[in-house]
């Protein structure tokens, strides 16, 4: 029974990830500034990667990993924002995204305050976790790259 716990826990997470880097590539499609460009795109292979990391444990707690982005997910709503945002410019993608891995951070954290996670689970999910905050402090650091 905690096994798939832990597994529904990591599909979830999978397919947030999922969500970010289609995302990110969207925002990499769609944005002018080169730099911009070039950090979501490093992102969506990032998320991508920490998609394979978690398929790996869930095929190791004895699951099956879940295909494709969610259709209903908060975090996958938040990700289609941008491309609404996608019409009004750099400025507002690059808002979006602030926000997008806001709520990504937001994630990892309350994943982490689940209790029933095997140790060798909240290790990988720490060290994606310490991976959006360094990339969100990253992003910030570009604000007023329109200027």
């Amino acid at each position: 029974m905690e096994n798939d716990k832990v597994v529904s826990i990591l599909n979830d997470l999978l397919t947030k990830n999922y969500d970010a880097e289609k995302g990110y590539k969207e925002a990499a499609e769609k944005i002018e500034h080169t730099s911009l460009r070039g950090y979501f795109e490093n992102q969506a292979k990032n998320r991508y990667d920490f998609g394979h990391e978690i398929k790996g444990l869930i095929s190791k707690y004895g699951g099956e990993p879940d295909k494709g982005t969610s259709v209903v997910g908060d975090l996958h709503r938040t990700w289609i924002s941008i491309r609404d945002a996608f019409a009004s410019g750099d400025q507002s993608i690059y808002d979006e995204c602030i926000r997008g891995e806001e709520a990504f951070s937001e994630e990892y954290g309350e994943v982490l305050a689940d209790e029933v996670l095997p140790q060798d689970v909240r290790d990988t999910v720490v060290k994606q976790k310490l991976s959006v905050d360094k990339a969100l402090a990253s992003l910030r650091v570009m604000e007023g790259f329109t200027s």
